[in-house]
């Protein structure tokens, strides 16, 4: 699958323990996204844009209203980097 460098980076955040936390408008509708490493640390590659991609592709997922988390097809379509191996 097509994977841009953005979502590429994002997925391997996630892949190692990292987490999407959102705030959502009075429609409902996810307004703001902010990506969050393991260890704490915001990661600035996560925009609404990426994440909105990332979401259409099924390849991250809210359960029960938390925060998003890879899911299985996200972590198979990822590509290995030397910290993940």
């Amino acid at each position: 699958m097509n994977i841009s460098k953005h979502e590429q980076r994002v997925l391997h955040e996630l892949a190692l323990g990292g987490e999407i936390k959102f705030m959502r408008a009075d429609n409902r509708k996810v307004k703001s996204v902010q990506c969050f490493t393991r260890d704490g640390f915001a990661f600035p590659a996560c925009t609404l844009d990426v994440f909105t991609r990332l979401k259409d592709k099924r390849f991250i997922k809210s359960l029960q209203g938390g925060s998003y988390r890879i899911t299985k097809l996200g972590n198979t379509s990822v590509r290995a980097q030397m910290n993940q191996r």
